[in-house]
């Protein structure tokens, strides 16, 4: 069974490029259902599946728990199928339960242009950096991961407004980033030597990123103190840093994207998502914005609240 199990998740890298954590994930989920079930997982049959993903339920599982063991059963199987293990797939009937979307948090722009500007009052090199990571991160749609992952070859080039790096999935997708962005990194540039480590050893292994750490143990700065950095820049302009962090950032950068009319094929090629379902969840939180407006705004709209 580890054989298998072993095999299948060397598919899902090398032919998929599953990222360590998800393959991770995926084989403790197969554990799960192999303790669980009892006896050799790939002998399941179908009847075993089903009363597993009922369990799951029963175990106060979060629906999004239960979503991804039942995608690692469906995935296994027909990697089983495929290579001539099994002569029938007893995971296609599972399905994944219900879940409900949320809404993701976000800033009104005004609140990201007064994360940037309390960044950029931090006096010296400091405030240089952090005004250009926050620029990046609302002004890019990064991840953090990508952010704090940059090499310092990606810069862009004199007379270049975008970079190429390569994303979640191995996925490469263009940035393309504005003026205050580019005069942010361009700033940041200048300085960057200031946070190279002292020591020869660890300088080499720090110069290759571009956003490089003194003290961090691989020499790039850590997504720990990117958080760290805005929720510091959170406290000056007056916002929660509990309502802020990267991934609030990207958040706003899509969200205002859609408020100002940008379709959904640009958004989803520049936050790098590989399926535009996740992307129209921005749709959403526009209209209800859109609605919050109109409700405020129209003259029907006021009468009706009289």
């Amino acid at each position: 069974m580890h054989a298998r199990i072993d095999a299948f998740l060397e598919m899902l890298s090398a032919e998929r490029g599953a990222r360590r954590n998800t393959l991770a994930a995926y084989r403790r989920d197969l554990a799960d259902a192999a303790s669980e079930i009892g006896g050799d997982l790939s002998r399941a049959s179908a009847e075993q599946l089903e009363a597993y993903v009922a369990g799951l339920a029963a175990r106060q599982l979060s629906a999004a728990t239960a979503a991804r063991r039942i995608s690692a059963l469906r995935q296994y199987f027909r990697f089983l199928l495929s290579e001539g293990d099994r002569s029938d797939d007893p995971a296609q009937r599972l399905t994944p339960p219900t879940r409900r979307r949320r809404l993701p948090k976000t800033l009104a722009a005004a609140e990201a242009v007064r994360l940037i500007e309390a960044a950029a009052r931090i006096e010296g090199p400091v405030g240089v950096r952090d005004r250009a990571l926050l620029e990046l991160l609302y002004g890019g749609g990064f991840r953090v991961s990508e952010l704090v992952s940059l090499p310092l070859k990606a810069a862009p080039k004199p007379g270049q407004s975008h970079l190429i790096i390569t994303g979640k999935g191995g996925r490469e997708r263009l940035i393309a980033l504005g003026r205050p962005a580019l005069e942010a990194l361009d700033a940041y540039l200048r300085v960057r030597t200031h946070f190279l480590p002292k020591s020869a050893v660890k300088k080499d292994k720090a110069e290759r990123w571009l956003f490089c750490s003194p003290t961090s143990r691989d020499g790039k700065l850590t997504r720990r103190r990117v958080q760290q950095i805005l929720a510091t820049a959170a406290r000056a302009a007056g916002i929660d840093p509990k309502n802020v962090s990267p991934h609030v950032l990207r958040h706003a950068f899509a969200t205002h994207l859609v408020d100002g009319g940008a379709d959904l094929r640009t958004v989803q090629s520049l936050l790098g998502h590989a399926d535009i379902s996740t992307t129209q969840i921005y749709t959403h939180v526009a209209q209800s914005r859109l609605r919050a407006v109109m409700e405020r705004a129209h003259p029907l709209a006021k009468r009706g609240r009289r």
